[in-house]
Order: C-alpha cells, then sequence, then structure tokens
C-alpha cells in the first residue's frame, strides 16, 4: 500500500546489555560449531526487565525525540512475538497508564516477527482515514528469558535476542516519510512454524519447550514424502520477489534507488541468501553488521536497524531504506522509507 502522507516522527529503543557469543561458547551454552555458521558476535539479554518495561523505556524514547504530546495521539499498537505477562493481561495498556493516557485506541498485535509491519500499515489507514487524527505510536518488545526457550538454540537461524524498539507515525511531515509498506502470505507452508505439534493444549500451558528447528523439519520431511519441498522454497521466494516489486512500485523507485537494506536479525548466510540475494544488494549495504551484534530480537530487527542508520550518519537526506522481513504464516514484509531532512530524529 502507498502511503507516502505519513512520516516516522521519531524512532526509540531500548537495547539491554549484550552478552559476546564467546563467553557464552566458553560457559557451554552456545556450541562453537554454531558461533562459525551464524557469524553472530553478541546478543543482547534482558535478564529480569520485563518486555512491557522495556517497551515503556523506548517508547518514551520515541516521544521524547518526536514533536507529539501523548494527548495528540490516536493509537497505540504494541507488537510482541513471545509471553508479555500474566495471562489474562494485556500489555498495552500499562503504557496507556504509564504515558499515553486513556484516550488512544490500544491494540496488542502478536503477527509474529512481522508485527511492526503490519502496525506500520493498520497505522497509516488508520491516520489517513478521518482528517482529525494526527499521530500512532508502535512499540515492539520481548524478552525470550524464559525457561520454554533456548536463546542459543532455538534456531539455526539466529539466536534470540531480547530489545523493543519504538516509533511515532504521524501525518505532520518530518525527516523520514514511510512510502509504502506491503504484506503477502504464503499459507501453503503455514505449518513450517507449527510441525506436528497439536493444537490443543497449547504448548506453553503444559511446559512444551519451543524448538523452531524440530517443526521445520517436521515440515520438510511431509514435503519431500510429497515431492513438494522444493516448489515450496520456490513459492516462498517468488513471493518476496512480488512483495518487494510491489512496494518499489507503489514507492516510485527502483531497486537502484535503494540505499540501505535493513533486514531480520538472522544468519550471514540467510541474509545473503535469502534478503539480499533476491534484491541483488551487497551484504556492505545491509545492515547485518549491526544485527549480528544483538539477536534476532522478535519484531523489532529492522526499526532497531534504520534507527541505527539514522544514529550513525550512515543515511542522509534523499536516501531510501528498504526493510524486508520473514515470518510465520509464511509472512514477507516490505517497506521502503525516504530520509528527507539531513536532521534526524
Amino acid at each position: 500500500m502507498r502511503a507516502s502522507e505519513t512520516f516516522i516522527s521519531s524512532l526509540g529503543a531500548y537495547i539491554p546489555e549484550r552478552v559476546s557469543v564467546d563467553d557464552a561458547v566458553r560457559k557451554g551454552w552456545y556450541s562453537a560449531e554454531s558461533r562459525r555458521l551464524q557469524e553472530f558476535t553478541s546478543v543482547a539479554v534482558a535478564d529480569g526487565i520485563s518486555a512491557p518495561e522495556m517497551a515503556l523505556h523506548a517508547a518514551r524514547d520515541a516521544m521524547e525525540r518526536g514533536e507529539h504530546t501523548p494527548d495528540e495521539l490516536d493509537l497505540l499498537l504494541y507488537c510482541d512475538v513471545w509471553h508479555q505477562g500474566p495471562d489474562g493481561w494485556q500489555p498495552q495498556y500499562l503504557l496507556q497508564r504509564e504515558l499515553v493516557g486513556g484516550d488512544a485506541l490500544a491494540v496488542e498485535i502478536r503477527h509474529g516477527c512481522n508485527g511492526m509491519f503490519s502496525a506500520l500499515s493498520l497505522a497509516s489507514d488508520h491516520l489517513l482515514a478521518t482528517d482529525g487524527r494526527s499521530a500512532a505510536l508502535l512499540v515492539g518488545t520481548d524478552n525470550f528469558g524464559t525457561p520454554l526457550i533456548d536463546r542459543w538454540s532455538a534456531s539455526t537461524a539466529f539466536i534470540v535476542g531480547d530489545a523493543a524498539s519504538a516509533l511515532v507515525l504521524s501525518k505532520r511531515p518530518s525527516a523520514v516519510q514511510l512510502l509504502s509498506v506491503n504484506l503477502l502470505s504464503v499459507p501453503e507452508v503455514e505449518q513450517t512454524h507449527r510441525g506436528g505439534e497439536p493444537l490443543f493444549p497449547p504448548g506453553a500451558t503444559v511446559g512444551r519447550e519451543l524448538d523452531f528447528d524440530a517443526r521445520a523439519e517436521h515440515f520438510q520431511r511431509a514435503a519431500r514424502e510429497d515431492e513438494g519441498g522444493t516448489l515450496m522454497s520456490l513459492k516462498i521466494r517468488q513471493r518476496l520477489l512480488q512483495t518487494v516489486h510491489r512496494t518499489l512500485v507503489e514507492a516510485d523507485i527502483d531497486i537502484s534507488d535503494i540505499s540501505r537494506v535493513a533486514c531480520a536479525h538472522y544468519s550471514r548466510e540467510l541474509v545473503e541468501q535469502w534478503f539480499l540475494g533476491a534484491v541483488d544488494i551487497p551484504l556492505s549495504r545491509s545492515t547485518w553488521t549491526y544485527g549480528r551484534t544483538i539477536g534476532h530480537a522478535g519484531c523489532s530487527d529492522q526499526f532497531l536497524a534504520l534507527r541505527n542508520l539514522i544514529a550513525t550518519g550512515q543515511v542522509r537526506r534523499g536516501d531510501h531504506v528498504l526493510l524486508l522481513g520473514v515470518g510465520p504464516g509464511v509472512t514477507i514484509a516490505a517497506a521502503v522509507v525516504r530520509i528527507v531532512a539531513d536532521s534526524v530524529k
């Protein structure tokens, strides 16, 4: 969808202390072989800081950097992947109580690792639906340091990191213009993230540990038996290319206009093969060197990376940044932003 009438007024983040992967190998948490294959250097670990508390820190950071006051917010979208707190409680209302106030619509979004892309799409439509709406606060947050997941071995594709991201989306012109955002699905492969596990009772209620690799292996084994594994991989890649193409067309630019690519924080091999290979952009123009220091932080990766590009002066006026993501579904997400001012908050 075209979104050029909306702007990212400010970006916020909360990134806890990083743990060196070398230390993790020495302590037996992480294997030397995984270190060699994935090429991460560190991972952000929040310890006892809850995901909602990190979200509040990131949201305050974004609000302090932006031009909107809390009473100007019309929408609060709270994105997450992992458990946030007590069952029966919803975390977005903590942010309303502490920061936003009760006038804005507040909704939790659980759309996997592409949650913030979904929030961008929904928030843009919400703001543009009527003249009286001004701005929306979007946050993404997760702390994976719980008994039912081992951050070091949950997937061969990544190490799981803890962090929170936040942004204020506004109709008021500002330094970062959102040009377009799209999400497309490949529902034929939804079992990739489900595997052979029963739908009921849910795994978390019976103490079943999350193991993405085991689920993927179960699906791939079944696909090989049906001789459909290669076809499914081609379908995912085709959908990625389609998503990128649509997003660039709606942004009225070509791939040659892209200055940097912000990807999910996966292993170098996956980033190069799946994301950068599809758009024919070298690793040096991606945000992988930043992401390898944090780990895969749920739905926050691309927005932490965008904030880092801006904060470190790696993008300037006129540059375009392509944000790419993949998540359960399987969903493919893409967005394009344009830097329209030299001073970015």
